[in-house]
């Protein structure tokens, strides 16, 4: 008898639930779900398929995070292989591993208990020479609290990627605490004379923002920086982008011209752009740069981590990009649960940031098939993960909304799972002595290197 595989389904996955009219075989349900997979489910009993309709869509709509499969879910773990599970990714190591010079920076205690930012991580790279009074008046004059802080440092030039929101400039307002601090970020890097501010926001978006007495920095007032803005949209574009690209039925004869229509790969191009210019900076010209876009909790996050994965092997590695994912999307208050519908909220709320950022690995893997550590399905596995809430990784908007919910005590992470099935996300083409292994990616973002 032939073995006959049924798929399963994790309601949380859910996205919508569409009843079709009833024919003679029964009732049809089609389940979509965002993670692109749609299901056709044909039930016998209109009163059943209803019931069935009713059910999925409450439980795809939780409205508090003790509802989430997260919190149920159990491997079979005792307390204390729990407690190492989360301990699988140490970030205080990760920066040890970077080589920081201590020198030159330091963890400020700044923002204990997170009183400074709430959605920052509690521990902070700053520059040395950064008074206490110079962090927390920056902290004052950046949107949210957001202030400059280091995310990756380039040992080999000396050179570093901060990261921090918009500065609450409007038309001309200014904080001599916040020219310090950049000054101050500038200084860490003996070697430059000055550094780059990337603004990843369309520059008309931002000198939008000014009229709500927010913005960009003045050159005028910060000593020895260069402003670049480079251009990726902001998240209600990207949201309507995707959902054209789905919208297209991309099986179809039109397949590209549904393709472009959706402006979705020029979007891809925008985020790869901005990792491109960082990490020429960082690596070719030895110079610092702050990248931010409004909250820096998006288009922030995106620019950083594809500028760390062109710049470090380490994070071409299976294990490199978990790294990566945790630290400068989940430390840093990207907003999981907002931007992916965890919770039945504001839909405006939502958007792939995140997808993104993994089809620009995606894209550069196309381009240098023998960098990564990974394969695709390492990919997928991921994306899968951030919509499930299977694991308690990518639940809330930060970290101390996490640490106020006990996930660590509650739920399970999502990492030692992935290192213990690594054979599966394995690549065969990669080799630890290979060129494209050990040095700087420089990716082609022209539109015929896009696959």
């Amino acid at each position: 008898m032939e073995h006959i595989r049924t798929p399963k389904v994790l309601h949380s996955l859910v996205y919508n639930v569409e009843r079709l009219p009833a024919n003679s075989s029964g009732s049809p349900l089609i389940i979509r779900c965002k993670n692109f997979h749609v299901y056709r489910l044909l039930i016998l009993q209109e009163k059943d398929c209803l019931d069935v309709l009713a059910c999925l869509t409450r439980l795809s709509r939780p409205e508090r995070y003790g509802e989430l499969f997260c919190f149920s879910f159990n491997p079979n773990l005792d307390k204390e292989l729990r407690e190492k599970a989360w301990g699988f990714i140490d970030l205080k190591a990760e920066f040890s591993r970077m080589g920081i010079p201590r020198n030159l920076w330091h963890v400020t205690a700044a923002n204990h208990e997170y009183r400074l930012c709430d959605t920052y991580p509690s521990e902070l790279f700053v520059p040395k020479s950064a008074s206490p009074a110079v962090i927390v008046g920056s902290a004052k004059f950046r949107s949210r609290g957001r202030l400059p802080v280091l995310s990756y440092f380039h040992r080999d030039t000396g050179a570093s990627i901060c990261r921090s929101s918009q500065p609450l400039s409007g038309f001309s307002a200014r904080s001599s605490d916040d020219e310090q601090m950049l000054q101050a970020i500038m200084k860490s890097n003996p070697v430059s004379e000055f550094m780059y501010v990337v603004d990843t926001r369309p520059k008309l978006n931002a000198m939008a923002n000014r009229a709500a007495g927010k913005g960009y920095e003045n050159e005028d007032h910060y000593t020895n920086i260069k402003l670049q803005f480079i251009g990726i949209e902001n998240i209600h574009v990207m949201r309507n982008s995707q959902q054209k690209l789905i919208d297209g039925k991309l099986i179809n004869p039109d397949f590209l011209w549904g393709l472009e229509n959706s402006g979705w790969l020029k979007h891809i191009k925008a985020v790869l752009d901005a990792g491109v210019f960082i990490a020429k900076a960082v690596a070719e010209e030895g110079v610092s740069v702050l990248v931010h876009c409004s909250d820096g909790w998006d288009r922030t996050a995106q620019a950083c981590s594809v500028a760390s994965v062109l710049l470090d092997p380490y994070y071409r590695t299976i294990k490199g990009l978990m790294v990566l994912i945790e630290k400068d999307w989940v430390s840093f208050g990207h907003k999981f649960s907002h931007r992916y519908a965890h919770l039945d909220g504001d839909p405006k709320e939502v958007s792939p940031v995140m997808d993104q950022f993994l089809e620009c690995v995606w894209q550069l893997m196309q381009q240098f098939p023998c960098a990564f550590e990974f394969n695709e399905r390492f990919l997928i596995q991921l994306h899968t993960h951030i919509y499930s809430c299977q694991y308690g990784n990518f639940i809330c908007n930060c970290q101390k909304e996490r640490r106020d919910l006990r996930l660590k005590e509650r739920t399970h992470s999502l990492w030692p799972h992935l290192w213990e099935n690594r054979a599966e996300y394995t690549n065969p083409l990669y080799r630890t002595g290979h060129s494209q292994t050990r040095g700087v990616l420089k990716p082609l973002t022209t539109a015929y290197c896009f696959k």
